[in-house]
Protein backbone atom coordinates (compact mmCIF):
# COMPACT_ATOMS: atom_id res chain seq x y z
CA UNK A 1 0.00 0.00 0.00
CA UNK A 2 1.23 2.91 -0.92
CA UNK A 3 1.96 5.63 1.94
CA UNK A 4 0.29 9.09 1.91
CA UNK A 5 2.81 11.97 0.97
CA UNK A 6 2.81 15.29 2.19
CA UNK A 7 4.48 17.38 5.24
CA UNK A 8 0.62 16.95 6.85
CA UNK A 9 0.02 13.25 6.40
CA UNK A 10 1.24 11.77 9.16
CA UNK A 11 0.27 14.26 11.76
CA UNK A 12 -2.24 13.44 14.49
CA UNK A 13 -5.60 15.42 14.11
CA UNK A 14 -5.18 17.66 16.95
CA UNK A 15 -1.38 18.75 15.32
CA UNK A 16 -3.22 19.24 11.82
CA UNK A 17 -5.81 21.11 13.32
CA UNK A 18 -2.95 23.73 15.00
CA UNK A 19 -1.27 23.74 11.90
CA UNK A 20 -4.70 24.92 9.55
CA UNK A 21 -5.31 27.42 12.53
CA UNK A 22 -1.68 28.87 11.83
CA UNK A 23 -2.66 28.95 8.41
CA UNK A 24 -6.30 30.70 8.92
CA UNK A 25 -4.21 33.19 10.93
CA UNK A 26 -1.97 34.07 8.24
CA UNK A 27 -4.94 34.30 5.98
CA UNK A 28 -6.22 36.91 7.97
CA UNK A 29 -2.72 38.30 8.72
CA UNK A 30 -1.56 39.30 5.40
CA UNK A 31 -4.77 41.50 5.09
CA UNK A 32 -3.11 43.96 8.07
CA UNK A 33 0.26 43.46 6.08
CA UNK A 34 -1.54 45.03 3.27
CA UNK A 35 -3.17 47.43 5.59
CA UNK A 36 0.09 48.42 6.71
CA UNK A 37 2.02 48.65 3.56
CA UNK A 38 -0.75 50.75 1.49
CA UNK A 39 -1.47 52.70 4.83
CA UNK A 40 2.91 53.78 4.97
CA UNK A 41 2.48 51.96 8.43
CA UNK A 42 5.43 50.43 8.75
CA UNK A 43 7.58 52.51 6.86
CA UNK A 44 6.24 55.38 9.51
CA UNK A 45 7.14 53.15 12.31
CA UNK A 46 11.12 52.19 10.59
CA UNK A 47 11.89 55.91 10.12
CA UNK A 48 10.59 57.40 13.23
CA UNK A 49 9.88 54.59 15.96
CA UNK A 50 9.57 53.83 18.80
CA UNK A 51 6.25 54.93 18.64
CA UNK A 52 3.15 54.88 20.69
CA UNK A 53 -0.62 54.08 18.84
CA UNK A 54 -1.31 57.62 19.27
CA UNK A 55 2.44 58.61 17.84
CA UNK A 56 1.78 56.05 14.80
CA UNK A 57 -2.31 57.41 13.97
CA UNK A 58 -1.05 60.94 14.08
CA UNK A 59 2.43 60.26 11.48
CA UNK A 60 -0.05 58.17 9.68
CA UNK A 61 -2.64 59.66 9.92
CA UNK A 62 -5.33 57.08 10.69
CA UNK A 63 -6.94 56.64 13.82
CA UNK A 64 -5.97 56.14 17.17
CA UNK A 65 -8.03 52.97 17.96
CA UNK A 66 -7.12 51.64 15.04
CA UNK A 67 -3.30 52.21 15.02
CA UNK A 68 -3.91 50.35 18.75
CA UNK A 69 -5.41 47.77 17.28
CA UNK A 70 -3.02 47.01 14.12
CA UNK A 71 0.11 46.60 16.28
CA UNK A 72 -1.60 44.45 18.59
CA UNK A 73 -2.02 42.26 15.24
CA UNK A 74 1.68 42.98 14.54
CA UNK A 75 2.44 42.35 17.75
CA UNK A 76 0.77 38.73 17.80
CA UNK A 77 2.98 38.07 14.48
CA UNK A 78 6.09 38.80 15.81
CA UNK A 79 6.47 41.25 13.11
CA UNK A 80 6.95 44.23 15.77
CA UNK A 81 8.27 44.42 19.34
CA UNK A 82 6.82 46.67 22.42
CA UNK A 83 8.32 48.34 25.17
CA UNK A 84 5.99 47.62 27.99
CA UNK A 85 7.06 50.73 30.18
CA UNK A 86 6.26 53.27 27.65
CA UNK A 87 3.94 51.37 25.01
CA UNK A 88 6.21 51.99 21.99
CA UNK A 89 6.40 49.70 19.20
CA UNK A 90 9.44 49.21 17.11
CA UNK A 91 10.03 47.80 13.88
CA UNK A 92 13.33 45.56 14.22
CA UNK A 93 15.68 46.89 11.46
CA UNK A 94 15.75 43.38 10.01
CA UNK A 95 11.98 43.83 9.34
CA UNK A 96 12.39 47.09 8.15
CA UNK A 97 13.80 45.56 5.15
CA UNK A 98 11.25 43.00 4.10
CA UNK A 99 7.95 45.16 5.36
CA UNK A 100 8.93 48.69 4.81
CA UNK A 101 11.82 48.85 2.24
CA UNK A 102 11.18 48.23 -1.37
CA UNK A 103 14.48 48.94 -2.77
CA UNK A 104 15.49 45.66 -0.20
CA UNK A 105 16.07 42.78 -1.96
CA UNK A 106 14.18 40.94 1.07
CA UNK A 107 11.29 43.10 0.33
CA UNK A 108 7.72 40.96 0.66
CA UNK A 109 4.91 43.13 1.81
CA UNK A 110 3.62 44.54 -1.87
CA UNK A 111 2.89 40.67 -2.48
CA UNK A 112 -0.39 41.16 -0.10
CA UNK A 113 -1.77 44.54 -1.42
CA UNK A 114 -2.25 41.35 -4.61
CA UNK A 115 -4.72 39.72 -1.99
CA UNK A 116 -7.54 41.96 -2.78
CA UNK A 117 -7.24 40.74 -6.34
CA UNK A 118 -7.57 37.31 -5.53
CA UNK A 119 -9.75 36.74 -2.81
CA UNK A 120 -12.13 38.81 -4.73
CA UNK A 121 -12.40 36.08 -7.29
CA UNK A 122 -13.42 33.58 -4.80
CA UNK A 123 -16.79 33.45 -7.28
CA UNK A 124 -15.48 32.86 -10.27
CA UNK A 125 -13.38 30.49 -9.25
CA UNK A 126 -15.71 28.65 -7.20
CA UNK A 127 -17.30 28.69 -11.05
CA UNK A 128 -14.52 27.22 -12.80
CA UNK A 129 -13.88 24.48 -10.94
CA UNK A 130 -17.13 23.40 -11.23
CA UNK A 131 -17.21 23.73 -15.16
CA UNK A 132 -13.32 23.38 -16.04
CA UNK A 133 -13.39 26.85 -17.38
CA UNK A 134 -10.81 29.79 -16.48
CA UNK A 135 -10.50 32.89 -14.63
CA UNK A 136 -8.67 35.26 -16.93
CA UNK A 137 -5.85 38.14 -15.87
CA UNK A 138 -8.44 40.74 -17.01
CA UNK A 139 -11.44 39.52 -14.57
CA UNK A 140 -8.75 40.47 -11.45
CA UNK A 141 -8.88 43.94 -9.86
CA UNK A 142 -6.08 45.97 -11.31
CA UNK A 143 -4.05 45.29 -7.52
CA UNK A 144 -2.73 41.84 -9.02
CA UNK A 145 -0.85 43.58 -11.37
CA UNK A 146 0.73 45.75 -9.06
CA UNK A 147 0.74 43.37 -5.89
CA UNK A 148 2.71 40.60 -8.08
CA UNK A 149 4.76 43.21 -9.48
CA UNK A 150 5.50 44.95 -6.41
CA UNK A 151 6.75 41.08 -4.81
CA UNK A 152 8.91 40.00 -8.06
CA UNK A 153 10.69 43.34 -7.94
CA UNK A 154 13.27 43.65 -5.58
CA UNK A 155 14.43 40.11 -7.02
CA UNK A 156 14.20 41.50 -10.40
CA UNK A 157 16.20 45.27 -9.21
CA UNK A 158 18.74 43.06 -7.35
CA UNK A 159 19.46 40.12 -9.95
CA UNK A 160 18.57 41.37 -13.60
CA UNK A 161 21.42 43.61 -14.65
CA UNK A 162 24.40 41.95 -12.16
CA UNK A 163 23.64 38.92 -12.40
CA UNK A 164 20.97 37.36 -15.09
CA UNK A 165 21.97 39.43 -18.19
CA UNK A 166 25.55 39.26 -17.52
CA UNK A 167 25.28 35.61 -17.21
CA UNK A 168 23.55 35.35 -21.29
CA UNK A 169 26.02 35.28 -23.91
CA UNK A 170 27.05 38.50 -25.60
CA UNK A 171 23.58 39.94 -24.52
CA UNK A 172 24.93 43.02 -22.50
CA UNK A 173 26.83 44.05 -25.21
CA UNK A 174 24.67 43.79 -27.80
CA UNK A 175 22.15 45.83 -25.58
CA UNK A 176 24.98 48.56 -25.07
CA UNK A 177 25.61 48.93 -28.67
CA UNK A 178 22.02 49.82 -29.19
CA UNK A 179 20.30 46.23 -29.66
CA UNK A 180 16.75 45.85 -29.44
CA UNK A 181 14.97 43.96 -26.53
CA UNK A 182 11.48 42.94 -26.00
CA UNK A 183 9.86 42.48 -22.23
CA UNK A 184 6.80 40.01 -23.49
CA UNK A 185 4.18 39.77 -20.35
CA UNK A 186 5.53 42.68 -19.00
CA UNK A 187 2.73 43.62 -16.35
CA UNK A 188 3.06 46.80 -15.31
CA UNK A 189 6.91 47.13 -16.43
CA UNK A 190 9.38 46.61 -13.83
CA UNK A 191 11.73 44.93 -15.63
CA UNK A 192 10.77 46.37 -18.85
CA UNK A 193 12.55 49.82 -16.94
CA UNK A 194 15.16 48.35 -15.61
CA UNK A 195 16.65 47.01 -19.39
CA UNK A 196 15.92 50.15 -20.65
CA UNK A 197 17.70 52.34 -17.95
CA UNK A 198 20.37 50.45 -17.60
CA UNK A 199 20.84 50.40 -21.55
CA UNK A 200 20.13 54.28 -22.88
CA UNK A 201 21.13 53.65 -26.29
CA UNK A 202 19.17 50.23 -26.82
CA UNK A 203 15.50 49.87 -27.94
CA UNK A 204 13.33 48.44 -25.56
CA UNK A 205 9.64 47.32 -25.86
CA UNK A 206 6.99 45.74 -23.39
CA UNK A 207 4.23 44.06 -24.68
CA UNK A 208 1.09 43.05 -22.32
CA UNK A 209 -2.57 41.76 -23.19
CA UNK A 210 -3.90 43.21 -20.08
CA UNK A 211 -4.61 47.30 -21.54
CA UNK A 212 -4.77 48.02 -17.21
CA UNK A 213 -1.49 46.69 -17.15
CA UNK A 214 0.07 48.46 -20.56
CA UNK A 215 -1.65 51.85 -18.86
CA UNK A 216 -0.19 51.72 -15.56
CA UNK A 217 3.49 50.62 -17.27
CA UNK A 218 3.33 53.47 -19.45
CA UNK A 219 2.76 55.94 -17.08
CA UNK A 220 5.42 55.03 -14.23
CA UNK A 221 8.16 54.96 -17.53
CA UNK A 222 6.61 58.84 -17.69
CA UNK A 223 7.29 59.16 -14.30
CA UNK A 224 10.22 58.03 -14.69
CA UNK A 225 11.59 60.00 -17.54
CA UNK A 226 11.85 56.82 -19.81
CA UNK A 227 8.93 57.88 -21.67
CA UNK A 228 11.06 58.31 -25.05
CA UNK A 229 13.29 55.27 -24.37
CA UNK A 230 10.90 52.66 -23.89
CA UNK A 231 7.03 51.72 -25.75
CA UNK A 232 4.44 49.83 -24.33
CA UNK A 233 2.02 48.24 -26.35
CA UNK A 234 -1.13 45.94 -25.44
CA UNK A 235 -0.10 42.70 -27.37
CA UNK A 236 -0.05 38.92 -26.69
CA UNK A 237 3.00 36.46 -26.62
CA UNK A 238 2.22 35.12 -29.82
CA UNK A 239 1.74 38.00 -32.08
CA UNK A 240 2.94 40.90 -30.28
CA UNK A 241 5.14 43.14 -33.14
CA UNK A 242 8.94 43.56 -34.69
CA UNK A 243 11.85 41.14 -35.03
CA UNK A 244 15.15 40.52 -35.28
CA UNK A 245 15.35 41.22 -31.59
CA UNK A 246 18.67 40.95 -29.96
CA UNK A 247 16.58 39.95 -26.71
CA UNK A 248 13.24 38.41 -25.88
CA UNK A 249 12.45 38.37 -21.95
CA UNK A 250 9.59 36.09 -20.18
CA UNK A 251 9.27 36.80 -16.95
CA UNK A 252 7.42 34.46 -14.61
CA UNK A 253 4.62 34.60 -17.87
CA UNK A 254 5.11 31.29 -19.84
CA UNK A 255 2.98 29.05 -17.29
CA UNK A 256 0.25 31.38 -17.59
CA UNK A 257 -0.85 30.74 -21.21
CA UNK A 258 -3.13 29.11 -22.85
CA UNK A 259 -0.78 28.34 -26.09
CA UNK A 260 3.39 28.23 -24.53
CA UNK A 261 4.08 26.73 -27.87
CA UNK A 262 2.68 28.87 -29.97
CA UNK A 263 4.32 31.80 -27.74
CA UNK A 264 7.92 30.19 -27.82
CA UNK A 265 6.91 29.96 -32.03
CA UNK A 266 6.32 33.55 -32.64
CA UNK A 267 9.65 34.51 -29.95
CA UNK A 268 11.67 32.03 -32.32
CA UNK A 269 10.32 34.21 -35.35
CA UNK A 270 11.06 37.17 -33.67
CA UNK A 271 14.65 37.03 -33.03
CA UNK A 272 17.17 37.79 -34.59
CA UNK A 273 19.37 34.43 -35.93
CA UNK A 274 21.80 35.15 -32.80
CA UNK A 275 19.73 36.46 -30.17
CA UNK A 276 18.52 34.93 -27.24
CA UNK A 277 15.03 34.54 -25.67
CA UNK A 278 15.55 34.77 -21.61
CA UNK A 279 13.19 32.96 -19.79
CA UNK A 280 12.42 33.44 -16.30
CA UNK A 281 10.25 30.90 -14.29
CA UNK A 282 9.55 29.45 -10.81
CA UNK A 283 11.84 27.27 -9.73
CA UNK A 284 10.10 24.44 -8.86
CA UNK A 285 8.97 21.05 -9.86
CA UNK A 286 6.79 18.77 -10.07
CA UNK A 287 8.80 17.16 -7.31
CA UNK A 288 8.29 19.94 -5.16
CA UNK A 289 4.48 19.05 -4.94
CA UNK A 290 6.04 17.20 -1.82
CA UNK A 291 8.52 19.28 0.20
CA UNK A 292 7.63 21.93 2.78
CA UNK A 293 9.84 24.87 1.68
CA UNK A 294 8.17 28.40 2.10
CA UNK A 295 8.38 29.26 -1.80
CA UNK A 296 6.99 25.37 -2.96
CA UNK A 297 4.10 26.58 -0.68
CA UNK A 298 3.55 29.63 -2.43
CA UNK A 299 3.63 28.56 -5.76
CA UNK A 300 1.27 25.76 -5.37
CA UNK A 301 -1.49 27.83 -3.93
CA UNK A 302 -0.90 30.32 -6.48
CA UNK A 303 -0.83 27.92 -9.02
CA UNK A 304 -4.67 27.05 -8.23
CA UNK A 305 -5.97 30.55 -7.40
CA UNK A 306 -4.49 32.54 -10.48
CA UNK A 307 -1.94 30.84 -12.99
CA UNK A 308 -3.76 27.44 -13.51
CA UNK A 309 -6.87 29.64 -14.22
CA UNK A 310 -5.02 32.10 -16.24
CA UNK A 311 -4.15 29.43 -18.91
CA UNK A 312 -7.23 27.76 -18.78
CA UNK A 313 -9.47 31.21 -20.06
CA UNK A 314 -7.66 31.47 -22.69
CA UNK A 315 -8.97 27.71 -24.00
CA UNK A 316 -5.46 26.51 -25.61
CA UNK A 317 -3.63 22.98 -25.59
CA UNK A 318 -2.08 23.41 -22.30
CA UNK A 319 -2.58 24.70 -18.47
CA UNK A 320 0.88 24.23 -17.23
CA UNK A 321 0.64 25.84 -13.80
CA UNK A 322 3.94 27.32 -12.12
CA UNK A 323 5.34 24.14 -11.33
CA UNK A 324 5.60 22.67 -14.54
CA UNK A 325 9.54 22.39 -14.08
CA UNK A 326 12.61 22.97 -16.71
CA UNK A 327 11.89 19.41 -17.97
CA UNK A 328 8.26 20.73 -19.60
CA UNK A 329 9.65 23.97 -20.64
CA UNK A 330 12.83 22.94 -22.35
CA UNK A 331 10.78 20.34 -24.32
CA UNK A 332 8.09 23.37 -25.60
CA UNK A 333 11.31 25.16 -26.52
CA UNK A 334 12.59 22.70 -28.64
CA UNK A 335 9.16 21.98 -30.19
CA UNK A 336 9.29 25.75 -31.12
CA UNK A 337 12.45 25.09 -32.83
CA UNK A 338 15.01 25.98 -30.50
CA UNK A 339 18.11 24.00 -30.11
CA UNK A 340 20.48 25.49 -27.62
CA UNK A 341 18.71 25.70 -23.33
CA UNK A 342 21.26 26.15 -20.79
CA UNK A 343 20.62 27.21 -17.09
CA UNK A 344 22.29 30.56 -16.65
CA UNK A 345 21.07 31.34 -13.26
CA UNK A 346 18.97 30.86 -10.12
CA UNK A 347 17.64 32.00 -6.76
CA UNK A 348 15.63 30.07 -4.03
CA UNK A 349 12.39 31.49 -6.22
CA UNK A 350 13.10 32.11 -9.76
CA UNK A 351 15.33 30.00 -12.17
CA UNK A 352 16.76 31.28 -15.44
CA UNK A 353 16.87 30.22 -18.61
CA UNK A 354 19.55 31.28 -21.54
CA UNK A 355 17.07 29.80 -24.73
CA UNK A 356 18.60 30.39 -28.27
CA UNK A 357 17.56 29.35 -32.12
Amino acid sequence: MTQPTGPGATEPAAVFHQRVIDDAAAAVRGLTVSLGERLGLYRVLAEHGPLTPAELAERAGIAPRYAEEWLHAQLSAGYVERHPSSDKYTLPAEHAAVLAQPASPAYAAGFFTALKALYATEDLLLDAYRSGEGVGWAEHDPALDTGMGSFFQPTYQHRLLTDWIPALHEVSDKLAAGGTAADVGCGVGHTTRLIARAFPDARVYGFDYSEEAIAIARQLAEDEGLGDRVVFETASADDYPGGRYDLVTFFNCLHDMGDPVAAAQHVHKSLDPDGTWMLVESNVSPADIHTDTPPARMFMALSAVMCLPVALAQRGPHALGNHSGEKAFRAIAEEAGFTRWRRAAHTPVNAVYEVRP
